[in-house]
């Protein structure tokens, strides 16, 4: 963004933001910073990708930038390009960056290079970290992939992506006698009986990072993506399981998807709900709930969740944790902390929750909240307990395959193999093998012993 730009988005949220300031006021001792403004004058270059945390953060902002008197270069690109750009530049332990999301398919390898700073030494000192900030509060199933193998933490977590499932246009299934699915079979059956049931009407649609929306139907199928991660980290990509999975999950795509699903990303195939062009999914939970706004969405009063659907083996639904850290690099740590705490306090957590209508919160005693439990009541559908449910199945473990650091390899393998049986361009059973030499290639070269 131009300093143009960011010097005409910044007052226009100021605008914003004082139009609403005084009904916004909560009870409760000022912060230190906002007493002495130890940081005033200094600026900090703040870069996340666009996921809906981060995006409704910006309208706050300006309040940080009031209370401490730090200015906040803040960027939020999309996903692919953000974890390029960071990944580089982390790996050169550049200064560029003062706060960084640590994202979760990269966990393994920026806190296992030792990219980022400890946040330990921030949250023992009380002189730096208030008691009421409570990093107990956050989910504990948040904070442990955010962990190093020393133990300590190394991020402070914005969001627990987890995957449910979401019908657009439940009433038409209703209509057909038709309820929402529990296993594989059923999302076929759903997706045909609704495909094109009204012109224009998708049956099924996705995102295009198929390396995050196909391994719970691997996993769903029996199979996986390592042999025994973290340890053994042999691919395992042509095993039946896995080939059928691809088969499977291929053919939603190219049977019932809307034209050109393959270039959908997460913005346009949630746009796409909105209007009513797809119906059904399995994607995440904070990406979802904006489909039951009806300020945005048209699909608003007959949008329903459930669980992700399981396989022959169960459920197994993705969760990601995504989290503030400090890179290693910056020269400027203590202004990062202090966005970090703003960022994820419980006040700015909570009025994200009640003002934006965030479902994704990370901290236990607003999930546990009154406000919490109405908001994610969704057309009589209690998304709170969904949300909580994913990220206790999720527990067991299955998800370790994400956090290895050579993973983003595989996800780009995975990616592509879709990519081909949707196309044409190869059989599932071809794309899956291709999709293992290929991993095997690209970990053998990075130094993986297999």
């Amino acid at each position: 963004m131009t300093s143009k730009k960011r010097n005409w988005t910044r007052r226009r949220v100021l605008k914003g933001a004082g139009a609403t300031a005084v009904g916004l006021a909560l009870p409760g001792p000022t912060p230190l910073f906002a007493q002495d403004m130890p940081f005033k004058g200094e600026t900090i270059n703040v870069a996340t990708w666009s996921g809906p945390y981060p995006k409704l953060l910006t309208d706050y902002i300006p309040e940080f930038e009031a209370k401490t008197g730090i200015k906040v270069n803040y960027e939020t690109p999309g996903f692919p390009v953000y974890n390029q750009r960071v990944d580089l530049e982390l790996s050169t332990k550049g200064s560029a960056y003062d706060v960084l999301t640590n994202t979760f398919i990269y966990l393994g390898r920026w806190i296992g290079a030792g990219w980022f700073t400890s946040l330990d030494e921030y949250l023992n000192d009380p002189a730096k970290t208030p008691a009421d900030f409570e990093v107990n509060d956050f989910l504990e199933g948040t904070l442990a992939p955010l962990r190093g193998n020393d133990g300590q933490l190394y991020g402070i977590p914005w969001i627990a992506d987890a995957m449910m499932a979401a019908a657009a246009r439940y009433d038409l299934m209703e209509q057909e006698g038709l309820a929402m699915p529990e296993t594989f079979e059923d999302i076929r059956t759903v997706s045909k009986a609704m495909h094109n049931k009204e012109k224009g009407l998708a049956g099924f649609i996705n995102e295009n990072h198929h390396g995050w929306t196909f391994p719970p139907y691997i996993q769903g199928f029996g199979g996986d993506i390592f042999r025994g991660p973290p340890e053994d980290l042999m691919p395992v990509l042509d095993s039946p399981e896995a080939i059928e999975a691809a088969a499977f999950y291929a053919s939603l795509l190219k049977d019932f998807g809307p034209d050109g699903v393959l270039s959908y990303n997460y913005d346009q195939m949630i746009a796409a709900l909105k209007q009513g062009r797809g119906n059904y999914t399995t994607f995440n939970h904070a990406f979802l709930l904006p489909v039951g706004d009806p300020k945005q969405s048209k699909v608003a009063s007959t949008l329903r969740f459930s669980l992700m659907p399981g396989g022959p083996v169960g459920r197994r639904p993705g969760l990601a944790v995504h989290g503030f850290g400090i890179p290693l690099g910056s020269k400027k740590k203590d202004a990062a902390w202090e966005f970090i705490k703003w960022s994820l306090s419980k006040e700015t957590m909570g009025r994200i929750m009640n003002e934006k209508g965030y479902g994704s919160v990370t901290r236990q005693s607003l999930i546990n909240s009154p406000d919490f439990k109405a908001r994610m009541r969704v057309n009589g559908v209690d998304t709170a307990e969904l949300y909580v449910k994913t990220i206790e199945v999720s527990a067991s473990g299955y998800m370790t395959y994400r956090t290895v650091p050579v993973y983003p390899q595989v996800d780009k393998q995975l990616d592509k193999a879709i990519e081909n049986i949707v196309s044409g361009q190869l059989s599932a059973a071809e794309a899956m093998k291709q999709a293992q030499r290929n991993s095997v290639s690209d970990l053998k070269r990075a130094g993986i012993k297999l």
